[in-house]
């Protein structure tokens, strides 16, 4: 049986949950975003309608498979309702342990027998998150990448229990969404959150030593590396409260080279998250467009 047949359970309704839910609905699954906050589920519909609605416009999607992917795609608060009789569950709420593994716990109950479960975790461990469920063996780390309709890599993270089959399994998944999967053995940031924390905290420190402007920073990465975004514009689309909580466990895990820079601590305590809440190292207006010549002076800081 072909697996768009299957149920699929999406739950944290941010920007990665948007882009996941997005790609699973438009790739022909039944698709349910779940968030316990209502404002989150209906901004991420919108925002989902949007990107299929681009693409019309674009001429990368047809009018009708737009249509048909909106029509797959509905929102629940009800976590265990949700997941009844799914065969897939995306977890990626926030990036805490203990909150995963809640979401897990209540879920796996509900849904088909032997269904596989996947944490989009960029950083914390597959194998505690599995603890949390019968047959840790199916637990699996899917973790996608920003913004996920555009990116086309895939990490899958095997943790200490995590079975050949779950991995195939995911393998398969990917694979149905266009996407490209690479395997990894469960470590502190993966590979890509590893190495984009460290270009990224080494980034701000060069911004707080006022060794170059932001712009000219991000500029030296994209141009210089042909990289599609800066670390600093990236950090303020992946959100600086994120980036800490991911600098702090690797710090914790890793040693000094990972110690969050001081700006990254100041701005998160100053409410400057990024695009999220209209301010990082850049600023942004209502529509979330980075407003020229708003980056962040070494002089201000």
């Amino acid at each position: 049986m072909s697996i768009l047949k299957d149920k699929v359970v999406v739950v944290g309704a941010g920007l990665m949950g948007t882009g996941i839910a997005h790609g699973f609905a438009h790739a022909g699954f039944t698709t349910v975003l779940v968030d316990s906050q209502a404002a989150a589920t209906a901004k991420a519909l919108a925002a989902v309608a949007r990107i299929l609605d681009d693409g019309v416009r674009l001429g990368k999607v047809e009018a009708l498979a737009a249509e048909a992917a909106k029509a797959r795609l509905s929102a629940q608060s009800d976590l265990g309702h949700a997941a009844e009789g799914a065969a897939l569950l995306v977890e990626t709420v926030t990036e805490n342990l203990a909150v995963k593994q809640a979401v897990l716990s209540a879920a796996a109950p509900r849904m088909q027998a032997g269904a596989l479960i996947a944490t989009n975790t960029s950083a914390l461990s597959v194998t505690e998150i599995a603890t949390s469920v019968p047959q840790p063996e199916r637990v699996v780390g899917m973790h996608f990448f920003n913004p996920v309709h555009k990116m086309k890599l895939v990490e899958l993270v095997r943790g200490l229990a995590t079975s050949d089959e779950a991995v195939a399994r995911a393998r398969a998944y990917s694979d149905a969404l266009g996407k490209t999967s690479i395997v990894v053995n469960e470590a502190p940031g993966l590979t890509t959150s590893r190495m984009s924390a460290m270009a990224g905290n080494e980034a701000m420190c060069m911004l707080q030593e006022g060794v170059a402007t932001a712009e000219d920073i991000d500029t030296a990465l994209r141009m210089g590396f042909n990289h599609p975004m800066g670390p600093l514009e990236l950090g303020d689309l992946t959100g600086w409260d994120t980036r800490l909580s991911v600098l702090r466990y690797l710090h914790a895990m890793l040693g000094e080279k990972f110690r969050p820079c001081p700006l990254i601590i100041k701005m998160v305590a100053a409410g400057r998250l990024g695009r999220k809440t209209g301010a990082g190292v850049y600023r942004y207006d209502e529509k979330g467009q980075r407003i020229p010549g708003s980056g962040l002076k070494a002089s201000a800081l």
